[in-house]
Formats: structure tokens, C-alpha cells, sequence
């Protein structure tokens, strides 16, 4: 592939998006570490990731969706193909009643602050998660007894052939971080949730109350992706992982954290490689003590 063909192409085609080429997805990764995309795309709206999903297909052309990369680990030597970011300027949102409707670039912790605003309640449990709602609703995300399965209505979704369709609440196939979204490959456009009214200072309680658990039991001053695995039915991963003494046990720059011990944080110098070295010593050393399989929450993608 010619990449400054392509991503010649991709700008005519796709007038209200930014094209780059060998774009180093560590600027673009809650983590901080990654290798280069070859071509990283930011698209306006939908028409425009339309005509770049053509283009790629047409072309034999991977491309890779992504929102805020709060829960993404890409290897050091990057990405081949093409990486549309659905963020920056895919944001918009209105209010009917009780319904938020919003394109999936939208931050979820501005959405919860957008249902306090209006009195909404439901999705105080995101408040200080990181991602977009297009990331969140993909990957079914929650916190705190609450997550995107409860409160989705319906998403407008592209599917890889580009085809648009909307999914009810059902069609979503929600499962344990896991959606139709993320195993079918294709983009969530924009969502809505169903909320409740409220009282504005109840809202604003539980928010808050969230808020301060997360800056008490998580390592907010380091670069990480959050909780890296999934947490194992009839256990809690932290204690897991505490248990078997690897509660601050490093590979190069990457550390398990020892305030929660479900994460893994960078200390300034780690590689993909490292993280996902460490990950494998935790999970291994995990199984062997109590025969107990960790299976991922983040996603790992890129060349080996």
C-alpha cells in the first residue's frame, strides 16, 4: 500500500476529516505507548467515514475503530491499514426529555455531567470513566452496579460494508464487556440512553461519591488503560493478583499497581512490549496458583 496515495485519496473523498500518515498512536492512547498507524484519519461525520470505508475495502485496506483509546494497547510497531478515531469531531448531542441522544465521540464522563444538567439519573456511574460513548456502548462499559446495557436504547451503527442500521436495545447482544458491536468490527455512530428524572442533588451525590472512590482506589497519576481484566465469575481480579505477591512486580517499565492491583500503569519508559509481557507473567503466575484463567478487558492490537 502507498500510504500518501491513499491518504491523498482519503482527503478529497472525505472533505471534513484529517488525514495524517505514520501518526504514533502513543499520542492518541490513555497508556502513552504505541508505534505509528500508517495513515490515522479523524472524520467529520458519518458521510465521511462512509466514503473511508469504501475506499479501504475497495482497496484491501484494514482499518482499525477507535474512540478516546482509554482501553487500547497497540504494539510497538504500530498499526498497518487505517486508523479512524471516532472523537474530536463527532460530539453533538440533544436532550428530549428523558432520552439523550449523542454521537458516539462524545466523552461519557461529559455525558454524565450533561444528565446532571437536566436532571437525569441512570448514568451516574460514569462519571470519571475515560472513554467515548461509542467506545463505552461497544464495549458495554460500567463501574459501581451500573453499565451501558441498562440504559441504551438504541445506536446507529455502520456495519462493515458500510451499511447503516439502527439496533434496539435487545440487537445489541450485551454480554460481560462484550456487544455485537465489537465482535461484528463496524462503528457505532451515535446512541441514545433512556434515563429517569431525578432530584439534582442526589445526582450530584452519587456522582461525586464515584468520583472519590475512583481517585481513592485507582492510580489516576499514571498512564494505564484502566482495569486490564475482566473480572472472573466468583472472583475479584485485584485480590487474585494480590494474592499471588504482584503487587508492584515489573516488567522494564511496566508495573502492576500496587493501590489496585487490577491495573497496570506506565512508569514513564514502558513499551507495548513490556505491558504485554507483564500482563502474560500475571496471568500465567494467576492460573498456576489458582487455576484461575484472566482473560483480558483491553483490546491489543498492531504488529507483532
Amino acid at each position: 500500500m502507498n500510504n500518501a496515495m491513499i491518504a491523498g485519496q482519503l482527503s478529497q473523498i472525505a472533505g471534513s476529516c484529517n488525514v495524517l500518515t505514520d501518526e504514533l498512536m502513543a499520542e492518541h492512547t490513555s497508556f502513552r505507548i504505541g508505534g505509528p498507524a500508517d495513515i490515522f484519519v479523524t472524520p467529520g461525520d458519518t458521510a465521511s467515514i462512509a466514503a473511508i470505508y469504501k475506499t479501504c475495502a475497495d482497496n484491501y485496506i484494514p482499518v482499525l475503530v477507535m474512540g478516546n483509546g482509554t482501553n487500547l494497547i497497540v504494539r510497538d510497531k504500530g498499526i498497518r491499514g487505517v486508523v479512524i478515531k471516532v472523537r474530536e469531531n463527532m460530539s453533538r448531542y440533544e436532550v428530549d426529555g428523558e432520552r439523550i441522544t449523542a454521537q458516539a465521540g462524545i466523552l461519557l464522563s461529559r455525558l454524565s455531567r450533561i444528565a446532571l444538567e437536566n436532571e437525569l439519573s441512570g448514568i451516574e456511574f460514569a462519571e470519571g470513566i475515560p472513554g467515548t460513548l461509542g467506545g463505552a456502548v461497544t464495549m458495554n462499559a460500567g463501574a459501581y452496579n451500573g453499565e451501558m446495557s441498562m440504559i441504551v436504547e438504541s445506536t446507529e451503527y455502520m456495519c462493515p460494508d458500510g451499511k447503516i442500521i439502527t439496533l434496539d436495545n435487545h440487537q445489541h447482544c450485551f454480554g460481560k464487556r462484550s456487544s455485537f458491536i465489537q465482535l461484528d468490527g463496524g462503528i457505532a455512530l451515535k446512541s441514545c440512553i433512556r434515563l429517569k428524572k431525578g432530584d439534582r442533588e442526589q445526582i450530584k451525590s452519587k456522582m461525586d461519591e464515584f468520583s472519590a472512590l475512583r481517585r481513592q482506589k485507582q492510580p489516576l497519576d499514571k498512564p494505564s488503560a484502566g482495569s486490564v481484566f475482566k473480572r472472573p465469575e466468583g472472583f475479584f481480579t485485584g485480590k487474585l493478583v494480590e494474592d499471588c505477591g504482584l503487587g508492584g512486580y515489573r516488567k522494564g517499565g511496566a508495573e502492576v499497581s500496587c493501590l489496585h492491583k487490577g491495573f497496570i500503569v506506565n512508569t514513564g519508559t514502558a513499551t507495548a512490549a513490556d505491558v504485554i509481557a507483564l500482563i502474560r507473567h500475571v496471568q500465567d503466575t494467576v492460573f498456576k496458583r489458582f487455576g484461575v484463567e484472566l482473560q483480558t478487558e483491553v483490546k491489543i492490537v498492531g504488529e507483532e
